[in-house]
Order: C-alpha cells, then structure tokens, then sequence
C-alpha cells in the first residue's frame, strides 16, 4: 500500500496537475513549510513583521522545517499554489476580487490548501469583516462561516488552547469554513498579528489588552495550531499529541 500523502503533497499533485503549477517544492526545499501572504487591493500588508515572528516561533517551540521568508502573492497567480498556507490580512474596506482570483483561491481551498484570515481592526460587523464575508461568499458560494466550536482539534493541535487570543478579545470565538471534515478558512477578528509584530529593535509593536503577555504568549500557541492544523490530513480528536498537551497546561 502507498504511504498517505500529507496535505502539502496533495495540494501539490492535485495543482501541478490540473493547472500547470509549480508543485509545493520550492527552492527552500520539498521539507519546508512554505507561507505566502495575499496582496490584495486596499491595505492588505498591516503588520508586515507578525508572521515572520510566528514562523520563527515555529521553528524554535516545533519540529515543523519553515521557510522563514513570506511570500507575497497575488491571488490570480499561479506562484499562489507554491504555498499551502495563505495568510489575508487587512484593515478597512477592500475592492472585490476580480473573478480570475476568486477561481484561482476556491481552487487553491478545494484541493486541500488552508487560509486564515486576521482583521487588523478587529472590528467585528467592520468595513475589513464585511469585504471579506462578501468575498469568502463568492469564494467559497456553498459553503457558511461558522463558530469553530471550542472543543475542536484545531485548540488542542499541538497546544492546549483554552481561551481567544489576539492584540485584543472582541470576539469570544474564531469563525471558520468547513470543507468536507477539514477547516479549510480560518477566521479571526481579535487581530493575531498585532499580538506578534516586533518592531526592527525586537520590541512589541502593540500593546496586548485586557491580558497583557499572557494573552500575547496564547496568541502564538493559536497561530502555531493553526499551522499544526492545516499540516495534518488526519487528526483524531481524542489523542492529538496528547503528551504536549499534558505539557503545557499550564
């Protein structure tokens, strides 16, 4: 019997196949977890050195091989599909996407690629929150955000994740979009990045509130299970790295 792809070798064939993309081995190498950032109309770079912390955080806290450079991408290219992890985040307002783009993206979720999405404003019912529900509509026409419910894998991934995190708590929960058994969209308005940005000198680029470096260590431990999450074609619920959970519940 074939050993079980992962869902960067899937996502890879499936997109080198149909389209004539490059597969997901770049030249930081077939091992390496590889990040690209959405560059959209409107303001979509505002906190421009958060994922690069994360995936440093990654590289030091996990075993998962990061490139640590983002790549910057355009949704209707075709680089788009080097990266099974996308990252859109933004700040007010945003032009539709034109209809190659919402194509190119449905096809890069369909064939088991992950996107989070992170509202710089945190304002939930917001210019950013209502673009990107009109966008995620077209993307994605029939299939709904939802509440991730707290008990799911993907808070338990790899760390024990209890409570919402991000510069600021305006939601209680983290919305997604379920494709088959698998989140393939996820949604947070408490903007993470703004709990990840240093600034050139290595200083917090923004103060966390109401929970101060707790909340910002949560923060971390939720975008490293994001990315834990969307590594993994199989999790089962109840023996997720039951070891590193029991590790770090405090």
């Amino acid at each position: 019997m074939a050993a079980k792809l992962n869902r960067r070798q899937i996502l890879g064939h499936a997109l080198g196949a149909g389209l004539g993309a490059p597969l997901l081995m770049g030249a930081a190498g077939a091992s390496d977890l590889r990040v690209g950032q959405l560059e959209t109309r409107g303001t979509w770079n505002t906190r421009p050195n958060a994922l690069r912390r994360l995936l440093w955080e990654v590289t030091q806290r996990t075993s998962i091989e990061v490139d640590l450079e983002i790549g910057l991408v355009k949704p209707d290219a075709k680089a788009l599909f080097r990266y099974p992890f996308l990252y859109w985040s933004g700040s007010g307002s945003l032009p539709a996407l034109t209809d190659t783009e919402v194509k190119m993206l449905r096809r890069h979720l369909t064939y088991g690629g992950t996107l989070l999405i992170d509202s710089a404003d945190a304002d939930p019912g917001g210019a950013f929150d209502g673009a990107v529900r009109r966008e995620l509509e077209r993307i994605l026409p029939r299939a709904e955000l939802e509440r991730i419910p707290p008990d799911h894998v993907i808070y338990k991934s790899f760390y024990l994740v209890e409570t919402q995190s991000g510069r600021t708590i305006r939601l209680p929960y983290t919305e997604g979009i379920k494709l088959e058994d698998r989140y393939a969209v996820v949604y947070s308005q408490n903007d993470l990045a703004g709990a990840w940005a240093r600034d050139a000198f290595g200083r917090w680029e923004y103060e966390v509130t109401p929970g101060g470096e707790r909340q910002r260590e949560m923060a971390f431990r939720t975008g490293i299970n994001i990315l834990m999450y969307a590594l993994c074609l199989d999790y089962k619920d109840d023996l997720v790295h039951a070891p590193f959970i029991l590790k770090r519940r405090r």
